[in-house]
């Protein structure tokens, strides 16, 4: 390749059904492709590193995962761990100009426009890498950095280039915390705070479910027990939690939009008193911090699940904005006293 000399391209990748179907390219990047990327992206031209590992390999997910890092960051004291790395396309959802590619975290989650940003983290969105063109301008050898979204998009050089980064992974095994992460993730789930727009939601169906809360804490610790951490996916109980936050959001919102629903647009100053999905779950205001959350979201996952309720009928529009029907309402009800009753 020129680069990565003795490096195991081949057993670098981890190949399973989900990378294939949403890191894989299915062909080397050609150079037509490469030009019109890198134009798409800002002008920033890609490492020859990068477009080198991508001719051998476009996309995946490594079977090393995690980085030693010189500094603290948001994700761990002394590394940092990623979910996947970018390929050079368009076809899949997380490719460089993919749904989820870089300028989805820039134009989308406002990201810092510093480069290209070619992998995520188990965070889904809570922290991301990036090539940073900063120093060396949009034709140089950028460096690669951590950029976290939760501390004011905060900047922590990872390796001085792309291939330093490549081959200095190491196995996760490393650098396993997960009894300590399950533990952690319990004990925030059964006593951490909740978010304001939670209580209100509560106070809002006292009448219809008196104990909402304690049935939020006991399907998040199913979720914690079945995964060994608290995060919303594309598993049943994922989806369960999806309906009772709806629900909840609800009782006192109008939703006109899976947009709106999200997030509230930028031009308002956040606030819980302008609620909305990330608001009630995935993040909190640095003012007023609160402990129960999964800090982060997948949101093609989230997306996934609105879909198919408006397909299936479980969401309907009314002249109160989109809503779960009185039979999804009534099904949902029945899950969670399930689930309740599993902990209890």
């Amino acid at each position: 390749m020129g680069h990565f000399e003795g490096f195991d391209v081949a057993g670098f990748w981890d190949d399973s059904a989900y990378a294939l179907k949403e890191y894989v390219e299915e062909a080397p990047p050609s150079r037509e492709l490469i030009k019109s990327l890198e134009e798409e992206l800002g002008g920033y031209r890609l490492p020859d590193s990068y477009i080198a590992l991508m001719s051998a390999h476009n996309g995946g997910i490594p079977t090393r995962v995690c980085f030693t890092m010189a500094e603290p960051t948001s994700w761990a004291d002394d590394y940092i761990e990623i979910t996947g790395i970018r390929g050079i396309g368009r076809t899949r959802s997380y490719s460089l100009g993919g749904e989820f590619g870089s300028l989805f975290w820039i134009d989308v989650w406002e990201y810092p426009d510093i480069g290209v940003y070619f992998a995520d983290t188990p965070s889904a969105g809570h922290d991301m890498l990036a090539l940073d063109y900063r120093a060396c301008g949009r034709h140089g050898e950028p460096a690669v950095v951590h950029v976290d979204q939760e501390n004011d998009f905060a900047i922590t050089l990872v390796a001085e280039n792309f291939e330093a980064f490549i081959t200095g992974l190491i196995d996760e095994s490393v650098y396993d915390s997960s009894e300590q992460d399950r533990l952690a993730a319990l004990a925030a789930v059964r006593d951490g705070s909740f978010s304001p727009v939670l209580l209100r939601a509560f106070r809002e169906v006292a009448d219809v479910l008196p104990d909402a809360d304690r049935r939020m804490r006991a399907l998040a610790e199913a979720i914690v027990r079945d995964k060994g951490f608290f995060a919303l996916h594309a598993d049943a109980r994922s989806k369960l939690m999806y309906d009772y936050l709806f629900w909840l959001f609800t009782s006192f919102n109008q939703v006109d939009s899976f947009e709106r629903y999200v997030r509230t647009p930028s031009q308002h100053e956040r606030s819980y008193a302008r609620p909305d999905y990330e608001l009630m779950i995935a993040f909190d205001l640095a003012s007023e911090p609160y402990g129960f959350r999964t800090g982060g979201y997948a949101p093609g996952y989230l997306g996934d699940w609105w879909n198919s309720r408006i397909a299936s009928g479980h969401i309907v529009e009314t002249a109160d904005g989109h809503r779960l029907t009185d039979a999804a309402i009534s099904t949902l009800l029945d899950e969670l006293a399930v689930v309740a009753g599993e902990n209890g």
